[in-house]
C-alpha cells in the first residue's frame, strides 16, 4: 500500500475512533454501529462473492447459526458470549462446507438461487424447532454485564467492538487478497476453465473461500444477537438480510477491499433517512431506493461507488487529448 493509502486509512481510523464521542446521541450511536455491522457483513461476503465470484443470497443462515449458537450456549450452558462466538463461527463453517460441496457443481444465477433456498431451509426448519425457540425466538440472558459477559448498559462498546470485528475482518481480507488465494480466486472468478487447466481445483478454493466467509459473518450474527439481546429466524434469517449484505458489496464495489464499507454507509444513511422522514408510512420506501441505486450504478458504474471514484481518477490524471479541454 502507498503511503497515500496508509495515511488515508490512518485519517479514517482515527475519525472512527472519536465518531462515537463526538456523537453523543443513542439513537445515532446505533445508526453507527449498525453501519459497521452491516460493513462487516459485506467485507464477509465480499470473500466468496467478490473475490472467488461466487454470488451467494444465503449469507442469513450463516449469520443466523452464529446467532443462535452462542445464545443456546449461554442458557444451556453458561458458557461465555465471546466463546460461543468462536463456536458460532465453527459451527457456520461445518454448515458451509457441506452445503457447499454439492452447490459448487452449480454455476451463475443456479448457485445463487440454491444458496437462497438453503437459507429459506433453514429458516424453516428454525421456525418449527421448539428446542430454539420456535418462531417465537429467543431471549439472550443478561445475568451480567460489562466486557466478560458482552452485555453493556450503553451503546459506546458496542460500537468499538463492532469497529474491531470490522477491522479484524478487513485484515483476514486483505490478507487473502494479497496471498496465492486471493489469485486463485480470482483466477477462478475471471477464467475458471484457464485455473482448471493450470491445476487449480476449483471446488477446493470455492470451499476455502466459503469457509472464510462463513466464519467472519457468524461471528456477526453473535455480536448482532448481543446488542439487541433477542434473536429469531425473522431477523437473523431472513432473505431480505442476505440481500442486503449483497447489496453492500455489489454498490460500494464488488472485488475493493474497502467497497463493503462505503456500501454499508450508503445504505444505513438512506435506511436511516426513510425511517425519520416518513416513518411507519413510508415502510419499503427504502428498499425502492436501494432498487434505483443498484441500476443507476448496474449502468453508469458497474464496478460499484469504488470502481467509479478509480475511473475519475484515472481520467483527472491522464492528459488530456490535444486540442480537448479537460471536463471538470
Amino acid at each position: 500500500m502507498s503511503k497515500r493509502g496508509l495515511l488515508a486509512c490512518a485519517i479514517a481510523l482515527a475519525l472512527a475512533a472519536v465518531a462515537p464521542l463526538a456523537i453523543t446521541s443513542p439513537a445515532y450511536q446505533n445508526m453507527l454501529i449498525v453501519a459497521l455491522m452491516l460493513a462487516q457483513l459485506g467485507v464477509a461476503w465480499n470473500i466468496l462473492g467478490g473475490y472467488a465470484g461466487q454470488v451467494s443470497l444465503g449469507h442469513a443462515a450463516f449469520f443466523g447459526i452464529g446467532a443462535y449458537t452462542s445464545t443456546l450456549l449461554l442458557m444451556h450452558f453458561g458458557l461465555s458470549p465471546w466463546l460461543g462466538m468462536l463456536a458460532g463461527g465453527a459451527l457456520a463453517v461445518a454448515f458451509a462446507l457441506v452445503i457447499g460441496w454439492p452447490c459448487f457443481r452449480l454455476k451463475g444465477h443456479y448457485f445463487a438461487i440454491a444458496t437462497i433456498a438453503v437459507a429459506e431451509i433453514l429458516q424453516v426448519v428454525f421456525t418449527n424447532w421448539d428446542f430454539v425457540g420456535g418462531a417465537v425466538g429467543l431471549t439472550v440472558p443478561m445475568r451480567d454485564t460489562g466486557l466478560a459477559a458482552f452485555v453493556f448498559n450503553s451503546k459506546l462498546p458496542y460500537y468499538y467492538i463492532s469497529l474491531a470485528l470490522l477491522l479484524l475482518t478487513l485484515a483476514a481480507s486483505r490478507a487473502i487478497e494479497t496471498s496465492y488465494l486471493g489469485h486463485y480466486f480470482r483466477a477462478i472468478k475471471d477464467e475458471p476453465d484457464a485455473a482448471r487447466s493450470l491445476g487449480i481445483d476449483l471446488t477446493r478454493y470455492k470451499l476455502i473461500a466459503i469457509a472464510a466467509s462463513s466464519f467472519f459473518t457468524a461471528c456477526g450474527g453473535t455480536l448482532y444477537a448481543q446488542k439487541e439481546l433477542f434473536v429469531d429466524p425473522g431477523s437473523v434469517m431472513a432473505t431480505s438480510l442476505s440481500v442486503k449484505i449483497a447489496l453492500v458489496t455489489i454498490l460500494g464495489g464488488v472485488g475493493s477491499l474497502i467497497g463493503p464499507v462505503i456500501g454499508a454507509g450508503i445504505l444505513t444513511a438512506i435506511e436511516e433517512s426513510t425511517r425519520q422522514i416518513f416513518g411507519g408510512s413510508g415502510r419499503g420506501t427504502d428498499l425502492i431506493l436501494y432498487g434505483f441505486i443498484i441500476v443507476v450504478v448496474a449502468v453508469y458504474y458497474p464496478q460499484g461507488v469504488v470502481g467509479g471514484i478509480r475511473a475519475w481518477l484515472a481520467r483527472r490524471r491522464s492528459p488530456p487529448a490535444p486540442g480537448v479541454e479537460r471536463a471538470a
